[in-house]
């Protein structure tokens, strides 16, 4: 099940993310979220904005994401080029503990329900992601810069695509 996060979800919030981190240091993508990224004042923000969600089964929370509808200002400039400019929501802070299979999946088919134009980015290392993503039907459209400057790989997907 999904469902927007709840400020009494942070503990297990933070424990997925943990977990995250650990999956991507093990895959050769140790510095994307580096020891404590995404911070704690991010999750609070997402709760706060209803933008946090949480996967959830009998045993509890093993997935976590951002959806953010409207522009994201770190997509208004690009290395190489959006395949359109319609409205479009964007993906974030995708995480899993490691127990389930299927979690960007699960995410997908949740956004496709709630938009035609599905935006994401990835650190250039997330060999996993990325693959995920292309898997997926994303394109890739380029490269952003996150507000630190840090260059990341971007991607888009239609409805149905």
């Amino acid at each position: 099940m999904i469902r927007h996060s709840l400020p009494s979800d942070q503990p297990a919030l933070a424990r997925v993310y943990a977990a995250a981190r650990e999956i991507m240091r093990r895959s050769g993508n140790p510095t994307q979220w580096g020891d404590s990224r995404p911070d704690p004042a991010r999750i609070e923000q997402d709760i706060e904005s209803g933008a946090g969600y949480v996967l959830e089964d009998d045993g509890g929370v093993y997935g976590a994401f951002a959806l953010l509808f409207g522009e994201d200002p770190t997509y208004a400039v690009i290395d190489g080029a959006w395949p359109n400019d319609k409205p479009y929501a964007t993906l974030h802070r995708i995480a899993s503990d490691g127990t389930h299979r299927g979690v960007l999946a699960e995410i997908l088919a949740f956004c496709d329900a709630k938009t035609d134009t599905l935006r994401i980015d990835t650190h250039e290392s997330n060999r996993i992601m990325r693959h995920l993503l292309e898997k997926a039907g994303f394109v890739p459209c380029g490269t952003i810069r996150l507000e630190n400057g840090d260059p990341r790989l971007a991607f888009q997907k239609e409805r149905g695509a």
